[in-house]
């Protein structure tokens, strides 16, 4: 008998069956070694947290270099099939293919499910070394625009006959005042409404749920007006649209200073805090990313655009250690589809040498198990990682950075963090 998949109810919930299918995407470079370790935690937590009585069955689904090798495809169809029939999946990192054709597979994935968020939270581990002084001051989640901005892929190289004839067009049809050569390359962003309060409005709804203080909207508006600043002005309109119970946003302070003043917008603005509203509000991107270095504790859940999160969430990984222990996920709240992943990159160089850090791949298993409600399991998981970690009892990117630290592979790490979950399997037997 086939072991049931998640489906999604009418009421919006996930339907998860205690035995259930999980498919996995292995990855190119070192994403065997820290799959092989990552899955090995997964099946420990989730045995001493349940026992026998809930199960994942991890279907392997082909992408990137294993399935060019085995199929002549980078992405096979049957894989996103896979995906899409299954909702939730989780993977490793993957190759770029070189030439023409699919541009990124992390993209492709993303648009053929349509995930439009990009989530990945940002928090610090006591004992992994960080180049700040407080990186405990930093426990945001990022809300990535995943599907539009320059992501889409809209360009044209430098001399192309397209791109001769969109410059042509631009000076000629639109007035654009550009001095555009024979050497100028052309990209295009795109910014809808529907992408930007579709992606603010996951963002706000987590704020609420896990009852976080603020959602900033990080954006670069002074400069691009009708694509970041609207990204802007529609966040702002669905909050004060759709969350006037919930939410209190600084358009309605800049609009009470207007008509009754700083001291009577100041006080409805403390006065939303007392009563729990969440302050939705916005900082441009380049100062946002003085601010994380600065004042950090001012913001919790961000809300942005592909670009912008990109470079912000790698920027907040730093500060906590490192990609290496930066997880995240794409995920279509409408829908359902979900696919969990590796943040970082393939590392080629150290593929099987078992040494990488195996914890961006845990902690987005982590996620993913949150995510379909197997809560126990996820925080055996943190639970253990984080006395790990105590322990000095590291790979390589931390031990280089950790006095008295001792140096694991990857494989040791996995098996350090199971010793910890063990005292569940045994009571569970």
């Amino acid at each position: 008998m086939t072991t049931p998949r998640i489906t999604k109810r009418s009421d919006g919930t996930l339907s998860v069956p205690d035995h259930v299918n999980i498919p996995f995407i292995i990855g190119d470079g070192i994403g065997p070694d820290i799959w092989r370790a990552s899955v090995r935690v997964f099946d420990a937590a989730v045995i001493a947290s349940y026992g026998g009585r809930r199960r994942i069955n991890w279907i392997e689904v082909l992408a990137g270099e294993k399935a060019f090798n085995l199929t002549g495809e980078w992405l096979p169809q049957e894989t996103l099939d896979t995906l899409h029939n299954h909702l939730v999946g989780i993977k490793g990192p993957l190759t770029t293919p070189i030439g023409g054709g699919i541009r990124s597979l992390n993209v492709a994935i993303r648009k053929a499910l349509d995930l439009y968020v990009c989530q990945r939270p940002t928090r610090w581990f006591k004992g992994v070394p960080s180049p700040v002084k407080h990186p405990e001051y930093v426990d945001m989640v990022v809300f990535r625009e995943n599907t539009e901005d320059i992501y889409t892929g809209i360009e044209f190289s430098a001399g192309s006959a397209d791109g001769d004839h969109l410059k042509d067009f631009l000076e000629r049809d639109l007035a654009v005042d550009f001095n555009f050569t024979a050497d100028t390359a052309l990209g295009i962003k795109t910014v809808s409404e529907n992408g930007s309060k579709r992606l603010v409005r996951a963002a706000i709804e987590y704020a609420i749920r896990h009852r976080l203080p603020s959602v900033t909207l990080v954006h670069k508006g002074n400069i691009m007006k009708y694509t970041e600043g609207a990204f802007k002005n529609w966040g702002y309109e669905l909050a004060e649209a759709d969350f006037t119970d919930y939410t209190y946003t600084w358009a309605q302070w800049e609009k009470m200073k207007a008509s009754n003043g700083e001291k009577h917008a100041n006080a409805a603005l403390v006065a939303a805090q007392n009563e729990g509203k969440i302050i939705v509000k916005d900082v441009i991107a380049d100062n946002f990313l003085q601010q994380i270095l600065l004042n950090p504790k001012d913001y919790s859940v961000i809300a942005t655009l592909n670009l912008n999160g990109d470079y912000i969430s790698d920027a907040l990984a730093a500060i906590v250690g490192g990609i290496g222990i930066a997880p995240g996920a794409n995920i279509n709240y409408r829908t359902g589809h979900a696919v969990f992943e590796a943040t970082h990159g393939t590392a080629p160089r150290f593929a099987d040498t078992d040494s990488m850090n195996p914890s961006s791949v845990i902690l987005s298993g982590v996620m993913m198990l949150e995510y379909i409600g197997w809560n126990e399991a996820a925080a055996a998981i943190v639970t253990a990682l984080k006395e790990t970690i105590l322990q000095k009892t590291v790979t390589i990117d931390f031990f280089n950075h950790m006095e008295g630290g001792k140096l694991l592979r990857t494989s040791e790490f996995a098996s350090a963090i199971i010793d910890k979950i063990k005292p569940g399997i045994e009571r569970s037997i």
